[in-house]
């Protein structure tokens, strides 16, 4: 995207301003504007970590200098709001009120675009289904999906306890100190929090609240009322954020057969190869992972370019979607997502029973290529999972901030209970964009068990480099809104498992390469194999788990290839 070039202009700010919401409540913003009587476009930002630090007053000074009124908000309960602060309970409304607060200003022309990260970008999502009428835009990052469907343990995630630790009073606390993947291994989950050093009723109530409450759960699941967002959005993520999935999602539904008319052709997409904090770090390297210079890119000037041409159509029309392809290190514009020249392909998983271990004998046979259909029979792959000794997910990150990279997953695959299953090393470049799938059939000899999935390009080095992963929990096979059931121990089951996405090339020389297992911890919780309530278990049992591959039960890797020269 390009614009013209940028003017300073005058900047007021009015400090802690009380916003009145309809109950009464008011919460405190600070006001970034023109000299008075000037009327802007005011950008919109609603934090639950304390508006007054240094990357938000930056940002804001910034879009006033170029025009732009910024308000800066706490939320409810938060800061130097008043109230009672309730994850996501109250932030539609409260954002409906103070843009239609800052609608009637006499600095604002009336046209309000909201901003933010992650619980930010959540705070968008849920303002933008209340159709506020001078909502005129949103720029999202890293946004999450509807409660649970990015992690579908049917719990929050451990590293979710390190988020509300993080909101636990009304300022922002300091939570480095606490050896979060210690406090992971704790049983009973209800209590993990005591365990932390603290209480968190939140915690308490997420774990004690049936995901199949639909009065408790749906009010905040946005999504399920996405089709009222008609305004234009920009989404923005990361290939490695650990939340990515919320983006591509948001995307897809306001752009596909289901949306309306009028919101398909407001939609824009970037993806980069960055992580969930990107708004603050877009530096080339990532891990150890050099994406070149290309990845270096200033975002907050993308987002003034792209509102010069969504509300004065100034500068040149941005592309739908703007994707950094992986292995090539470079940038591409896009039409839709998932791209219509996508070639869905099928790699089934095959082996003589051995695929324990990157070792072992696990074969990836791409259809039409080294091995068209699987074996009429063949021995399935099983491993023994042990909840008391789970499979690792790397992560350096020592709070909520981010789980995970490009990391080497290496020697995470020297264990017997990781299947690992690999392609030759292709002759020639091989490009992988859009989502990833695997299609399993698999069996337990437990009642309720787990099954992860991660795809890696494994380099001529031996580097195992991870590009994307998921989970399903057998008892949330069918969905959150089914009644729960269990397995019958040996019998197979079909597992759908939604891997996210990825844009990646994988070089000449270099293996494609999935995993199977049962725990990525601590990034999941444990499945401890019982069927008993996940908030309060604390007994465990070992499960033997197989993978089948045979014409019956045809286990795939589902890849989306892009042709070359495409």
């Amino acid at each position: 995207m390009t614009g013209p070039e940028e003017k300073t202009a005058p900047v007021m700010t009015d400090w802690n301003v009380k916003v009145p919401m309809r109950d009464g409540t008011r919460l405190a913003a600070d006001v970034w504007r023109g000299a008075p009587g000037e009327r802007r476009t005011t950008v919109l930002s609603r934090t639950p970590y304390n508006k007054n630090n240094d990357e938000h007053q930056e940002r804001a000074a910034a879009y006033a200098a170029r025009g732009y009124n910024f308000v800066d908000q706490d939320v409810r309960g938060r800061g130097d709001s008043e109230g009672s602060f309730e994850p996501w309970r109250t932030e539609g409304l409260d954002g409906y009120d103070t843009i239609e607060w800052i609608a009637a200003q006499d600095w604002s022309d009336g046209n309000v675009v909201t901003w933010g990260p992650s619980y930010l970008g959540w705070v968008q999502w849920l303002t933008a289904v209340e159709q506020p009428p001078h909502l005129a835009g949103m720029i999202v990052y890293v946004s999450p999906s509807n409660p649970f469907d990015d992690s579908p343990t049917g719990v929050p995630i451990p590293w979710e306890l390190c988020w509300l630790r993080m909101l636990d009073g009304r300022v922002r606390q300091y939570v480095d100190l606490v050896d979060w993947p210690q406090v992971a291994w704790h049983l009973p989950l209800l209590t993990m929090d005591a365990h932390a050093g603290f209480r968190s009723e939140h915690w308490r109530k997420f774990l004690t609240t049936p995901i199949t409450d639909r009065e408790y759960w749906d009010p905040i699941r946005f999504q399920l009322r996405i089709n009222q967002v008609t305004v234009p959005v920009l989404n923005i993520t990361g290939w490695y954020d650990d939340v990515q999935r919320g983006s591509t999602e948001n995307f897809r539904l306001l752009t596909g057969p289901g949306a309306p008319a009028g919101a398909r052709e407001k939609q824009w997409m970037i993806i980069g190869p960055w992580d969930h904090r990107c708004t603050r770090t877009r530096e080339r390297t990532l891990g150890t992972i050099d994406f070149g210079p290309g990845a270096e890119t200033d975002l907050p000037a993308l987002e003034r370019e792209w509102l010069a041409w969504v509300l004065r159509r100034e500068g040149a029309a941005p592309a739908p979607v703007r994707l950094f392809v992986m292995g090539d290190n470079a940038w591409r514009a896009e039409q839709e997502w998932p791209l219509a020249r996508t070639r869905w392909t099928r790699y089934f998983l095959d082996s003589a029973g051995d695929a324990q271990t990157r070792h072992g004998g696990g074969v990836l046979r791409r259809e039409d290529g080294d091995g068209a259909r699987p074996a009429a029979s063949s021995p399935p792959d099983a491993f023994t999972y042990d909840p008391a000794d789970p499979v690792p997910f790397i992560s350096d990150f020592a709070s909520s901030s981010q789980i995970g990279g490009p990391d080497d997953y290496s020697a995470v695959e020297e264990r017997p209970d990781v299947l690992v299953y690999t392609t030759p090393p292709l002759e020639a470049d091989r490009e992988v964009t859009g989502p990833v799938r695997l299609e399993l059939f698999a069996s337990s000899s437990a009642v309720d068990t787990d099954f992860t999935a991660k795809l890696l390009d494994v380099h001529p080095d031996g580097f195992s480099q991870r590009l994307c992963d998921s989970m399903v929990r057998a008892r949330f096979r069918n969905g959150y809104r089914e009644p729960e059931s269990r397995l019958v121990p040996g019998q197979v089951t079909a597992f759908t498992i939604d891997m996210w996405s990825t844009s990646h090339v994988f070089k000449a020389g270099h293996r494609v390469r999935l995993e199977v297992s049962s725990s990525a911890f601590p990034k999941y919780d444990r499945n401890l194999n019982t069927g008993g309530d996940i908030a309060t278990g604390t007994q465990m049992a070992t499960a033997v788990n197989s993978v089948w591959h045979s014409s019956d039960y045809p286990s795939s890797l589902v890849l989306p290839e892009i042709p070359s020269g495409s």
